[in-house]
């Protein structure tokens, strides 16, 4: 399937059908333009008041959010100075996750993040997840919810409210400070759901033994012979094998020189291969059994990998990786069934049919709301944790008889936080 072509058409179509209905004037009040981006949106925002009636829950669930935007803040401030000082101790090269089109999570952009189903619903749940936040804190509020919708851009892209500002405005500080707060406290929150669910359903799938070729030494008997990675190895000469165990104790008796037959199954189809067995490199081992050349998938280190990182208290963060490891590292930490669809899935026994897309629509949503949720918790503005910060500041110097230092003092953090992580993009490119 060409997606390229069907992305083009795709493009074309939805610039068409958009600029007919911008320059016919169709439907004006439920769909306006943000330049190319289409948004619907009603006025029709009574359900938010709903939540009004648990005022007392949803102030308490608001100030604990700002406590902990407050905390993620100062620790992400803190990972930021610590990565521009690392970066120029030892600058990196410009390539990987520094190259221009993987400064921002944009799906199929980013080298990192493909367009896939779990993907753009993962995407669409948090920017909904987030701008639900404020509205429903708005509300509990007393600040009138204008309008919400969604936003289009061929696909959907994600949410918005609109908030009454001037109601925003005049509303008091810790009013604003809550309602700032929720949307990245809703975005934690649905992170750590999701990150829990994956932890409770891997804990039943069962990996198993089935003996699947992960890679091919170049130059050596299987990778001359044609065989290739995703290869599982069905037979030895004619000896069913069914894990890699087997396959070992077979070569055990072998010696370089030897010659043997493997028979191996890819996409349902049996090949076999003839190969010439040599001796193992000095690097690898001082056997002196004959050597294939291949690297088996081993679900049971993944497993491992998997149980290790749940236990350690940066479990979460250290799962944002996976998608950048898969990509630039081959998949070394073995997680990336996690988050794409990778042929070893098929060697392990779920509990249910879809089980692997359950798994990668609940990670980018785990993926998508942990990572929006730490970056618009950074003290500048226009990020959330920005108009935090703002009303922290200027609520101090007022205490003080001193408002009028309170933008000064503003301007001067977020524009330090901009340069860190400006610091942090152009340094490979200035000393790597």
């Amino acid at each position: 399937m060409n997606w390229l072509l069907i992305g083009i058409i795709a493009v074309i179509v939805y610039a068409l059908v958009a600029g007919y209905i911008k320059y016919a004037h169709l439907w004006e009040d439920h769909v306006t333009f943000y330049g190319p981006i289409l948004a619907l949106k009603t006025e029709k925002v009574g359900f938010f008041d709903y939540f009004r009636g648990q005022a007392r829950f949803w102030r308490g669930y608001g100030t604990f959010g700002a406590i902990l935007v407050i905390v993620i803040s100062v620790l992400m401030t803190g990972l930021l100075l610590l990565g521009v000082y690392n970066s120029m101790m030892n600058p990196p090269s410009p390539v990987g996750i520094y190259e221009p089109q993987n400064i921002l999570a944009i799906p199929g952009v980013n080298d990192f993040i493909p367009i896939t189903l779990a993907v753009i619903i993962g995407f669409f749940v948090t920017l909904v997840v987030h701008e639900f936040g404020h509205a429903i804190l708005c509300r509990v509020e007393d600040i009138r919810v204008k309008s919400t919708g969604i936003l289009f851009a061929v696909i959907p892209i994600g949410a918005f409210v609109e908030p009454d500002e001037e109601e925003v405005e005049n509303a008091p500080r810790y009013s604003k400070i809550r309602m700032y707060g929720a949307g990245i406290t809703n975005n934690i929150v649905v992170a750590l759901v999701c990150f829990a669910a994956i932890v409770f359903l891997m804990g039943m799938a069962t990996p198993s033994s089935t003996p699947m070729i992960k890679g091919v030494y170049e130059d050596y008997p299987a990778g001359l012979a044609g065989i290739s990675p995703d290869s599982v190895i069905y037979s030895v000469d004619g000896v069913k094998v069914e894990s890699a165990t087997d396959v070992s104790d077979i070569l055990q008796v072998t010696s370089p020189g030897d010659t043997l037959t493997l028979t191996t199954l890819k996409d349902g189809v049996h090949s076999d291969h003839t190969l010439i067995l040599n001796e193992w490199p000095e690097e690898l081992s001082n056997k002196s059994s004959g050597f294939m050349g291949v690297v088996y998938y081993s679900p049971e280190s993944t497993e491992y990998v998997f149980n290790n990182l749940m236990k350690s208290p940066l479990g979460p963060l250290l799962l944002l990786y996976v998608p950048i490891d898969t990509v630039i590292n081959d998949d070394s930490l073995n997680l990336g069934i996690l988050a794409f669809d990778v042929s070893y899935m098929d060697i392990w026994e779920v509990p249910f049919t879809g089980f692997w897309g359950v798994i990668q629509v609940l990670f980018w949503t785990f993926w998508f709301n942990l990572a929006v949720g730490t970056f618009n918790a950074l003290p500048f503005i226009p990020l959330d944790g920005g108009y935090i910060m703002k009303e922290g500041v200027t609520g101090f110097f007022e205490k003080r008889g001193r408002g009028d230092f309170a933008p000064i003092v503003v301007s001067i953090i977020s524009s330090l936080m901009v340069a860190v992580i400006l610091l942090l993009l152009i340094i490979p490119y200035i000393f790597g």
